[in-house]
């Protein structure tokens, strides 16, 4: 989730990330750090932000999730093996658990640039999107 400034390998310091005031950049409050599904796994927060990337999408005719695995930061690889899919589902479950008083989920519209780059295709993140709206989330 470089390409939208989302970058999950800078781990905070986890005491003021969960325990800071409000009007402290490092508490978790302010959006300004990200944490995995790991390291939130068992936890609750009082606010989250999703940031959902193609690697869970729906298939072309949007009637199941497909399960992907971005390679060598070039190429998305279907994910196969039933096993490995359960993780994938499993880790959004995670991520859409926790929250305590509200949630903010973030489908990004992909690269509609040219040349685009093709491991951000947006009907990939469209079907996403339209599949939450479908479901009755709000837009803000």
């Amino acid at each position: 989730m470089k390409a939208i400034s989302i970058n999950v390998r800078y781990q905070p310091d986890f005491v003021q990330w969960f325990l800071a005031d409000d009007d402290d950049i490092r508490s978790s409050n302010r959006l300004e750090d990200t944490l995995t599904e790991f390291k939130v796994q068992g936890l609750e927060i009082d606010w989250a932000c999703v940031a959902w990337d193609s690697d869970l999408r729906l298939n072309k005719e949007h009637t199941a999730w497909e399960y992907w695995e971005l390679r060598s930061g070039t190429k998305w690889q279907k994910i196969n093996k039933p096993i490995r899919q359960q993780y994938q589902l499993n880790a959004y479950r995670v991520l859409l658990t926790r929250a305590r008083q509200g949630m903010i989920i973030v489908v990004p519209e992909g690269d509609r640039s040219i040349p685009p780059d093709d491991t951000r295709k947006p009907e990939w993140y469209d079907g996403v999107y339209n599949y939450l709206k479908e479901i009755g989330l709000s837009e803000i």
